[in-house]
């Protein structure tokens, strides 16, 4: 889902959300909005992967989307179904390698922070596990908690109620640490060295905003990830803040763009 957001210094905002390719139709509005700090854009991990997902773009979201902070980061869990006996990452890798084809892995859309996670996962493991898409998350967990799909790389947040009522196993985080919120569940990098995948926000602005509107709104965004109540929120989701500078965030985008554009290659992905 593509979102932009437009508002003034020192009021609300108006969110507007521009669903369709991808993100890419929020992403073109706000490439094409006035750059005056009004317009903003929500940008998430899935522009990182839709740089090298599309091969026609109207726009180079490095080029023409300006950083302006990151906000946060949400983990992704390994979980599987019930009736999958895995109760490790090591032991799914043993089952998947065991019943090559026979696992089906379930995601909320080609080229999803999830759906390329899973791609990297099978890399970097060599196992044969079938890619199931569905269009959006709701559908995907529909099938997972009915078991017919049996594992999902999901987004913290959509997934936790789940895990607490025990209708889904998690297996591993995909962050680099353990988290907070679920201390007993190891990371995937504890079995899979140097694996590690997570679903990220921040805010863009259109090119050509001025430097002192950037700044201005970084230290906004800075501060109110600085608030206590913002950090209870975060950390009840699993979520982690991000603050930094505009070149901080860029960076970020920067080097998820690199490593996603060489799983989508490596994996053939196409964009639907």
């Amino acid at each position: 889902m593509g979102q932009w957001l437009s508002g003034r210094l020192g009021q609300q905002f108006v969110i507007d959300n521009r669903p369709g390719g991808g993100g890419n139709i929020g992403t073109e509005a706000v490439v094409r909005a006035p750059a005056d700090g009004y317009t903003l854009l929500l940008v998430t991990a899935a522009n990182a992967i839709n740089t090298t997902l599309y091969e026609k773009l109207s726009f180079n979201l490095r080029r023409d989307i300006a950083p302006v902070a990151g906000v946060g980061t949400v983990p992704n869990l390994i979980v599987v179904h019930p009736s999958v006996p895995a109760k490790t990452v090591s032991e799914l890798i043993v089952y998947a390698k065991a019943n090559p084809g026979k696992l089906n892995m379930a995601s909320g859309g080609i080229g999803t922070p999830q759906h390329v996670a899973g791609e990297l996962f099978k890399m970097m493991t060599g196992t044969n596990i079938v890619e199931v898409q569905y269009r959006g998350t709701a559908p995907a967990f529909t099938d997972l908690l009915g078991g017919r799909v049996q594992m999902m790389f999901a987004t913290m947040p959509s997934s936790i109620e789940y895990v607490r009522a025990g209708k889904i196993r998690p297996l591993a985080v995909t962050t680099a640490t353990r988290l907070a919120l679920l201390p007993d569940i190891p990371t995937v990098s504890e079995t899979v060295p140097g694996f590690e995948a997570r679903s990220w926000y921040g805010i863009g602005a259109p090119k050509n905003t001025p430097a002192e509107i950037v700044d201005r709104l970084n230290k906004e965004i800075n501060a109110a990830l600085a608030d206590p109540k913002m950090l209870a929120r975060l950390s009840e989701l699993g979520a982690s803040p991000i603050a930094g500078s505009p070149a901080d965030f860029a960076k970020l985008t920067a080097d998820d763009t690199e490593k996603w554009g060489k799983v989508i290659r490596a994996a053939n992905i196409k964009a639907e």
